[in-house]
């Protein structure tokens, strides 16, 4: 019976005040000790960078996330559990909706231009295509899909009203830079190895402390925590050992 019960509870979602809601990035939520990541779309990450619609760089991944948090604008969230996230270790896919909305904030996300379809059976394609025609956010300007940015792919398609075939190198050149900057408070340095393929894992990360975190002068990404690290698929550095707190 208590199996049944539990059960049931994650079908129905439990509902977080949005006081206890951390939007960690436009498509990543956590609701009390868990991380959602949102069902059927991908957004910048927090450390990604953009080309605005002024030809200038920018921010996205921060400037994404800041504009979810306003469109939650301080109400419920209610995330129903899907299982566990097959990309993000430790992480879980969740159908969320905030509370008074009649669709689901993935959609919501999407129509918004700050995320994109990310479901292979369509999902929310038509509303990608219109945040498209009416160069929402993401799209009024240039970038390199998510998934690109987090392989480090520096021939990536350009998507967006801005990007310019003319300027693609000087555009990927700015997207992909060999000193990237750290996003506030973000001070994990992440470096994409082969080397880690061994253990399973994309890349390596250093912590201030660790003998090599000085060294490491080109990372590819940066990190809040060493959570947000290990979900992306990077392990800790095998010299270093002391730990951060998110």
């Amino acid at each position: 019976m208590f199996a049944v019960i539990v059960v049931l509870a994650l079908l129905v979602g439990t509902p977080a005040m949005a006081a206890d809601v951390v939007v960690k990035d436009a498509a990543t939520l956590q609701l009390g000790g868990v991380t959602y990541r949102l069902e059927g779309i991908d957004a910048p990450e927090l450390d990604q960078r953009c080309i605005n619609e002024f030809a200038d760089l920018s921010a996205c991944g921060l400037e994404t996330r800041d504009a979810a948090v306003k469109l939650i604008a301080g109400r419920a969230v209610t995330c129903r559990d899907l299982g566990p996230d097959p990309v993000f270790n430790g992480r879980r896919i969740g159908a969320c909706t905030i509370a008074g909305d009649s669709i689901g904030l993935s959609q919501r996300l999407v129509q918004a231009g700050l995320a994109l379809n990310a479901d292979p059976k369509g999902g929310f394609a038509a509303d990608e295509a219109k945040a498209k025609d009416a160069r929402g956010a993401l799209w009024k300007g240039c970038f390199v899909a998510p998934h690109s940015f987090r392989r480090w792919d520096k021939t990536a398609p350009l998507f967006g009203s801005a990007c310019r075939d003319d300027r693609k190198t000087a555009m990927l050149a700015l997207m992909f830079p060999d000193m990237p900057p750290a996003p506030d408070g973000c001070t994990i340095k992440g470096k994409l190895a082969k080397r880690a393929r061994l253990t399973g894992n994309v890349g390596v990360y250093q912590l201030r402390g660790c003998p090599s975190y000085a060294s490491l002068e080109k990372p590819n990404r940066w990190f809040c925590s060493e959570d947000d690290a290990r979900a992306a698929g990077f392990r800790k550095a095998y010299n270093c050992r002391i730990s951060v707190k998110p």
